[in-house]
């Protein structure tokens, strides 16, 4: 839990950020200058007009609390157009300059954390969804992930970043956090011990992250995100943006110097610092004495306790979600709401007589695995954006529906509309990242194809490229993929394997299109 003083000093900062913002309404200092300044405070300048405000989540936890709050801002101003990123947070969209700021103070003193959003320092810490209520998890990693976002929090003020810093948790083998792919990362063992990977990541020369510590013990959580702080800052490259990210550390140390000066960093760490103290999650006490069943329903590892997964298209919610949510969960004991890197949302602690109410509040949301796809914001909000990421997945939902196919056929696509890879395409079975290609000389909205990523251990890899289709041919691409597929009576995941070339001829056939 993050003190009172330091909350304080935070919204001193947001004085600063206060005259910032002012300065760029009146023109008086450009996107680029602040863009410098404001991703310290979690807020960007949309493309057109506008701004988002990015709230961190630690672990995707959402309190009752939080979301009550969340529920009166949406009311008050409102909020219309809020994103679940793939970190775990919410975007809050389309604010005015006066919203912002009042919003980010507003957020802070709820214990909303915007700090930290964006720029180089520390951005949300992830960890699996599910934890502590997953049957299949090896132990609840969230616990740890708080005591680290709470280490990083107070460490925030005093850090000076070549580039960002992402650190994930993983309950189970199915990462979905991608552990083994951030800077650095912990994997849940069944021996209660964690698998430890630093220097990874997505996005432009993309890396597996270097295993540093087979058995970590978890009581020293924060002991090895200081060894990676001292590896990023002694190690990382100042001076070269486009290779400030941790996973260049590979290229200038190799793998083998990246695991040896970072266990010298810890051995550093170990000698002056003492572990953040992790205090357990508190105990969920109601049970249930029903049984219930459906698509959206899962059975959690406390008797007679359930969940109900909900997948607002592209991750989007709107302002009535939340207001939904909000009245109905007001009544229901120890429910709360987990945000997953893929844009599902999680409510959880249910009994049975109580999950009919969510389910009819959660109504709407992606019914198929293919519906459940993830995708960044995209243009036109987005400014690094080069491709309509929302606008191509609506598309491709809506072309794919006309057909009568069978749940897996298609996958859970990934889609990022630049090459910074905020849907993690390069983690999926099949992703899509934008571009822009030339068609009969001219330079059309396009999104090159990756294939073949996976994020669940063991066998996690990074996905290859497989081709450039143009973006309106895209939906139709994907249709007769699925008519292909579904000939086979396979999934997307059992035939890829065996049909990889059948896969890049249906690429080349579409990549050739006028």
């Amino acid at each position: 839990m993050i003190s009172g003083e330091l909350i304080q000093r935070f919204i001193k900062e947001t004085e600063l950020f206060e005259e910032k913002i002012r300065a760029f309404e009146a023109g008086e200092i450009d996107r680029k200058t602040f863009k410098g300044i404001s991703g310290r405070f979690g807020c960007y300048a949309q493309r057109e007009k506008g701004y988002m405000l990015r709230l961190r989540f630690p672990g995707g936890r959402i309190s009752k609390e939080h979301l009550t709050f969340l529920g009166e801002k949406t009311r008050e101003y409102p909020l219309r157009l809020m994103k679940i990123t793939t970190c775990q947070t919410i975007q809050v969209h389309n604010l005015s300059a006066s919203q912002t700021v009042s919003l980010m103070r507003e957020a802070l003193c709820q214990g909303i954390i915007t700090i930290g959003g964006g720029g180089d320092n520390p951005r949300n810490v992830m960890a699996s969804p599910l934890s502590g209520a997953d049957r299949r998890e090896a132990f609840d990693v969230l616990p740890y992930a708080e005591a680290v976002s709470d280490y990083l929090l107070d460490r925030m003020t005093e850090l000076h970043l070549p580039r960002k810093l992402k650190v994930a948790f993983s309950n189970t083998e199915e990462n979905l956090t991608h552990a083994n792919m951030r800077d650095l990362g912990f994997i849940a063992n069944a021996d209660g011990t964690f698998s430890v990977y630093c220097a990874g990541g997505l996005g432009p020369n993309p890396k597996m992250g270097v295993l540093v510590e087979d058995h970590g013990r978890p009581e020293d959580v924060s002991l090895y995100v200081s060894a990676m702080l001292r590896l990023f800052t002694r190690y990382g490259d100042y001076k070269v943006r486009a290779k400030s990210r941790s996973r260049y550390l590979q290229d200038t140390l190799g793998e083998e110097g990246v695991k040896k000066e970072y266990l010298r960093c810890l051995a550093e760490v170990k000698k002056e610092e003492m572990p953040r103290p992790v205090y357990c999650s508190r105990p969920i006490c109601k049970t249930g004495d029903s049984e219930i069943e459906g698509s959206r329903i899962f059975p959690q590892k406390q008797p007679g306790l359930y969940g109900v997964s909900y997948h607002p298209i592209g991750g989007c919610l709107t302002q009535k979600n939340i207001m939904v949510l909000c009245e109905v969960l007001k009544n229901i004991p120890d429910a709360e709401v987990r945000l997953s890197p893929d844009g599902t949302m999680y409510l959880l602690h249910l009994t049975a007589k109580e999950v009919p109410r969510i389910l009819e509040a959660t109504e709407g949301g992606g019914e198929n695995l293919f519906e459940t796809s993830t995708s960044c914001i995209g243009v036109p909000i987005c400014q690094q954006g080069l491709g309509c990421s929302q606008w191509l997945l609506a598309r491709c939902i809506e072309r794919i529906q006309k057909e009568n196919f069978s749940d897996g056929v298609l996958p859970r696509i990934h889609i990022s509309g630049c090459p910074s890879g905020c849907g993690a395409h390069q983690a999926a079975s099949l992703g899509f990242m934008g571009c822009r290609k030339k068609v009969q000389k001219e330079t059309v909205p396009a999104f090159r194809v990756f294939i073949n990523g996976q994020a669940q251990e063991p066998g996690s890899r990074i996905g290859r490229e497989a081709g450039c289709l143009a973006e309106e041919v895209i939906p139709e691409f994907l249709a007769e993929l699925g008519k292909t597929i579904q000939k086979s009576h396979k999934s997307f995941e059992e035939w890829l394997p065996e049909n990889n070339e059948t896969f890049l001829e249906l690429v080349k056939k579409f990549q050739e299109l006028p």
